[in-house]
């Protein structure tokens, strides 16, 4: 985890927003999501102060728009689910364009797109610019459960390990003239699949008694929990964003 550990999506460019420590920005986002998605899908206009709001945030980390919406392609398949509500509804229809659509439907496809986008939309600014190594030390100054920091701290630790030795085992099959790309040649693949998960497995379970043996105790070590630490002023700063999307979701609620 040495490094920063900086993933695909990591943005190392200076920022506000990237000078905030990462519990503040992971507690932040998900409150954002969670008013997001207790909106009314009726109030259109809270679906608008809610973009509004992930603009301004995308403008003070220096992430532009084009980057945001190429890497949002993500929701691609969630959207096309969408599309087919309108036509699956049931309940009151309307006309448009010569097609007969459910309202319902159309109700439906509106909730799923708007607020699955700005979930995304997001969750890639909190990617942008916070590292991996940041991001499970935020979660650990969370007193996130302890199993899910250690699974996430060694999934990323050995991610790159275990292709490596995926690519080495496919070269040496490959090499013994077998390639299994064809229906009648799966067999070869999921051997190969239950060997690494063996070989996975087994590398594992030494590591994590060497790492024991060592005083590891399933929390990540003092120094990085208490350097960087978010300070009063950055909670508050964080907050902001947050409890704007509080409010326009307790409005949207009344309103509607």
């Amino acid at each position: 985890m040495g490094a920063g550990h900086a993933h695909v999506l990591y943005r190392d460019t200076p920022s506000r927003v990237h000078r905030l420590a990462p519990e503040v920005k992971i507690a932040a986002m998900v409150l954002f999501t969670v008013a997001v998605v207790a909106t009314p899908r009726e109030a259109f206009w809270a679906f608008g102060g809610y973009a509004l709001l992930v603009a301004v945030v995308a403008a003070l980390a220096r992430v532009g728009p084009r980057w945001l919406l190429l890497r949002a392609t993500i929701e691609v398949p969630f959207v096309l689910f969408a599309v087919a509500l309108p036509f699956l509804g049931a309940g009151p229809r309307t006309e448009f364009a010569g097609l007969s659509l459910s309202v319902d439907g159309l109700h439906g496809a509106w909730n799923i797109v708007a607020k699955g986008t700005l979930g995304v939309l997001a969750s890639l600014l909190l990617a942008a610019t916070t590292t991996t190594r940041d991001l499970i030390v935020g979660l650990d100054r969370l007193r996130c459960p302890q199993i899910v920091t250690q699974i996430a701290t060694f999934m990323l630790r050995y991610l790159d390990v275990l292709v490596g030795e995926a690519r080495r085992m496919r070269v040496a099959r490959i090499s013994r003239g077998d390639d299994p790309r064809f229906l009648w040649q799966l067999r070869g693949f999921a051997a190969g699949v239950g060997a690494l998960f063996l070989r996975a497995f087994e590398r594992g379970e030494r590591v994590y008694l060497a790492m024991l043996s060592r005083g590891y105790t399933g929390r990540m070590p003092a120094v990085w929990q208490g350097a960087g630490a978010a300070t009063a002023g950055q909670w508050v700063a964080a907050a902001t964003v947050p409890l704007a999307a509080v409010a326009i979701a307790a409005v949207a609620v009344v309103l509607t």
